[in-house]
């Protein structure tokens, strides 16, 4: 095997090809924002905020749908070596690639003439960054209350020292044969986004994916724990509130 995956079968970070790195995840975490969402993969970290349904222009305005817009960008801070605060064409690419993945399970024709604006910063990064953010901007659109068919979870698969793995990260995107991020909409069984940086056989393409939707899988169980997690508080206060006759 070659430096990336020991003798022993085990990646640099210690873990299995199809392992996960440690997930974080938690819902409306910001007050000023109409809903939002946090996400972590080991040391990738993203947070989210959903902005409307609110008026736009009139000559941005779409009559029969709202318009989505999303804005990824990275902190100046996320990496080793201080990015830079405007956007660049790389920001802008995934800001797209993103936005394609969450419009498909929104119902856009709920709100026309409006726009549903999703921010999302990247305030730490080790690889599969935006895989990291369509979840947290998934969290975030739940979180607002946004009507969904369902949630969008995503996650990276790749080929590294000839081996197929689960979530890409550190050297690993830096060193691999091959990147996949992949976005899935557990509920319908439907893939939102696959891009690949490489070449894979059609069986290894076929495993990736397969081992893909098994990382979707988990990563839609956190999502929905920590949406689950914020209500369940939410109504101990109002029982709270009640008790203490303050509540509604």
């Amino acid at each position: 095997m070659g430096n990336l995956i020991n003798e022993n079968g085990l990646r640099l970070d210690g873990r299995k090809p199809d392992e996960m790195r440690n997930i974080v995840a938690k819902a409306g975490i910001l007050k000023n924002a109409d809903g939002s969402g946090y996400f972590e993969f080991g040391n990738t970290k993203a947070i989210a905020g959903v902005f409307g349904p609110r008026p736009i222009p009139k000559f941005l305005e779409e009559k029969e749908r709202s318009v989505l817009t999303t804005i990824y960008y990275m902190a100046p801070f996320s990496t080793k070596e201080r990015t830079s605060p405007t956007p660049s064409r790389r920001s802008r690419e995934i800001s797209l690639v993103i936005q394609r993945a969450l419009e498909s399970v929104i119902f856009l024709e709920e709100f026309p003439k409006t726009t549903i604006d999703v921010y999302i910063e990247i305030i730490r990064a080790d690889a599969s960054t935006r895989c990291a953010a369509i979840n947290a901007a998934s969290i975030a659109l739940a979180d607002a209350g946004i009507p969904m068919k369902d949630l969008v979870a995503s996650v990276s698969v790749g080929k590294v020292d000839g081996t197929i793995v689960l979530d890409i990260a550190g050297k690993e995107d830096e060193e691999g044969e091959v990147d996949i991020p992949i976005a899935y909409v557990p509920r319908k069984k439907e893939i939102t986004l696959l891009q690949m940086d490489g070449i894979l056989t059609k069986e290894e393409l076929k495993k990736a994916i397969d081992l893909a939707i098994k990382g979707c899988e988990i990563v839609y169980q956190k999502q929905k724990e920590a949406l689950r997690k914020k209500y369940e508080e939410i109504e101990i206060e109002d029982l709270v509130g009640d008790k203490n006759g303050k509540g509604y």
